[in-house]
């Protein structure tokens, strides 16, 4: 079990991030929030795969002034992603956002920030201090010769001070790069001088199958380091599939258990069953399921028998059969066409 560095606790209506709190997975809709129809359906379909909190745009009035109707709508903590228009965050909060992520450094100077932080204050509504190093200001990328992880760092240092200085900690930060190893380096940095909730993650991680391996790596090293209190992976395509990445990385650093742990082999010259499409067909039934189980897919007599034994539920293939296993023991042998449905079926039944 990783151990956790300490963090203060943070309340997104509802959705309780630090003080030793399960991680928490969030998205961010890829609709124009004006479409309030288009946005309702994608957090629900966000909040069907697993996510827990949402970030949605707040580019414009019209985008702030439909959080309401969203909120009524959708039973997930919203988060208003705003930029350079105090005004927006303002409204954003008399809308109904759970949460303001900002950059305090463009949002219109002092006076302007402390109106935001009133706003929020009279809603006891936490204020996400954002660092990107795509967005650092000239003066730290001159100081440092580019966005290192001393600028990311003292960048977001400095906001927390400002934040500070008007009185407000309720607060979470996140300093992201596109460069894992900067990453986790500022991060380091960061959480030696600050106990407020992280918020980690890749930004521009990038398609799907990349974005995915690179967000692994460096999402899955932090939490391996007791970093980390809410995550978002970043991915171009369909945000639903940043839960199943966020959770698989989750569940793999052994923080969080969401339905079925589903192993299974790579196949090899040994493999005399036509696995690979039993596997997926398997994996694609369990990854809607919320039951508590480990469930194994394997394809020679080598580790076979010893994972499928090891699992709730499993099959080790043979020459054109399969060995189902249930709770340790040899259920039945079954013939390789029915290996996929006999094996749903007894899924089904637990």
């Amino acid at each position: 079990m990783t151990t956790r560095d300490t963090t203060r606790e943070v309340s997104i209506g509802g959705v309780v991030i630090g003080g030793g709190h399960p991680v928490a997975v969030q998205s961010m809709t890829k609709t124009d929030t004006r479409d309030i129809a288009a946005t309702v359906e994608q957090i629900r379909r966000l909040t069907d795969a697993g996510c827990e909190i949402v970030r949605v745009a707040v580019p414009d009035m019209s985008a702030a002034k439909a959080l309401s109707e969203i909120k009524r709508l959708v039973s997930a903590p919203l988060v208003a992603d705003i930029h350079f228009d105090y005004r927006l965050a303002i409204a954003a909060v008399e809308n109904g956002a759970d949460k303001l992520r900002i950059n305090p450094g463009n949002i219109g100077g002092r006076e302007r920030l402390r109106a935001v932080v009133e706003a929020a204050r009279g809603k006891n509504i936490p204020i996400r201090i954002g660092v990107n190093a795509g967005s650092l200001e000239k003066n730290l990328l001159e100081k440092y010769g580019g966005g290192t992880p001393e600028a990311l760092a003292e960048s977001a240092l400095g906001h927390v001070k400002i934040m500070e200085g008007l009185g407000y900690e309720n607060l979470v930060v996140s300093i992201k790069s596109s460069d894992i190893t900067t990453t986790i380096s500022a991060h380091e940095l960061l959480a030696r001088q600050v106990d407020y909730p992280l918020h980690i993650g890749m930004t521009e991680a990038g398609t799907l199958f990349a974005g995915s391996i690179r967000s692994a790596v460096g999402i899955g090293a932090l939490l391996a380091k007791g970093l980390g209190d809410t995550v978002r992976v970043s991915l171009t395509g369909d945000p639903v599939e940043e839960i199943r990445c966020a959770r698989e990385i989750l569940r793999a650093c052994k923080l969080r258990r969401f339905g079925v742990d589903f192993v299974s082999c790579p196949t090899c010259g040994r493999t005399e069953v036509n696995l690979i499409p039993i596997a997926n067909e398997v994996y694609e039934y369990c990854a809607g399921l919320q039951k508590n189980i480990k469930v194994a897919v394997m394809g020679c007599a080598v580790n076979g028998p010893g994972e499928a034994r090891d699992a709730d539920i499993g099959v080790a293939a043979g020459r054109g059969f399969g060995l189902l296993f249930k709770n340790g023991q040899v259920v039945r042998k079954v013939p390789e066409k029915q290996l996929a449905k006999e094996l749903i079926a007894e899924i089904a039944k637990l």
